[in-house]
């Protein structure tokens, strides 16, 4: 199950695509967690100190890979032709809440210069983890909608687009699913976060109603999720939570849709 998690900055996506990440692992599923937002700290919330996140080198920045897989004997010409199979094994890394973290990295340029082997390589390699690898992959996308239009979550079985009831996170919501639809991602689900009250609910489904969009599950406000920001803790800290033990039922939703219109692969463990 390939799952890419949406939505506008602040919205609480890597909360969810974290949460959902930990109890996936936590279930016995060999999971991987891919952070592709320009500003990433997923890491964070996996239980890498600051010192181990910032160690980390995006792959879309990462010079000496790049050049690797796609450089030729000819300046200004790259390579089309290469394998990206043992990327994930070099350059992922494992966090004290279970998951391995591969740090993407954004391609902020479709054009000009050494962008186009960044490019090159970041979509040979999401094709790679999409398509032919196994494990459970989670996808904590760049906020906003440009990444819709470079094709980066091409290929995942499932996207969920987190916002709250605020105007402008619907309307950015609202973008990113249209654009999704019109990529072909198969499964598309609104998230409702920070939910306060009754009235703040009833904004989100109102809204996902007029537009035939599926609602797959509310998390709360939730202020432990606030102060385990502040305090630099992890998710495992949170795994209580009303926020976190609302995204477990989201994920079991998720199963139950799967199990109804199936498009997982096999899972280790025997798990389906």
């Amino acid at each position: 199950m390939k799952i890419a998690v949406a939505g506008k900055g602040g919205s609480g996506k890597t909360l969810v695509a974290g949460s959902l990440a930990f109890l996936l692992t936590r279930a016995g599923y060999t999971t991987l967690t891919i952070d592709a937002d320009s500003a990433p700290n997923l890491g964070f919330l996996l239980g890498l100190s600051a010192r181990e996140a910032g160690a980390i080198v995006p792959v879309s920045k990462n010079e000496g890979l790049i050049a690797a897989k796609t450089g030729t004997a000819f300046p200004g010409v790259y390579s089309l032709n290469f394998t990206v199979d043992d990327v994930v094994s070099k350059y992922a890394v494992p966090t004290p809440a279970g998951p391995h973290l591969l740090v993407m990295g954004t391609v902020t340029s479709m054009g000009a210069g050494c962008t186009c082997p960044a490019n090159s390589m970041i979509r040979a390699l999401l094709r790679h983890l999409f398509v032919e690898r196994d494990e459970m992959v989670v996808l904590d996308m760049e906020a906003g909608v440009e990444h819709i239009g470079r094709g980066t979550a091409e290929n995942v079985d499932m996207m969920l687009v987190v916002s709250d009831a605020h105007r402008q996170s619907l309307a950015i919501a609202e973008r990113i699913l249209r654009m999704a639809k019109d990529a072909g991602i198969p499964r598309l689900a609104l998230v409702g976060n920070r939910i306060m009250d009754a009235g703040q609910e009833q904004v989100i489904r109102d809204f996902a109603h007029t537009r035939d969009l599926a609602v797959v599950g509310m998390i709360p406000f939730d202020a432990t999720v606030t102060r385990a920001g502040i305090a630099g803790d992890s998710i495992e800290t949170l795994q209580n939570s009303a926020a976190v033990c609302a995204i477990s039922g989201i994920l079991d939703r998720i199963f139950q849709d799967l199990q109804t219109r199936p498009l997982i692969r096999d899972a280790p463990g025997g798990h389906a």
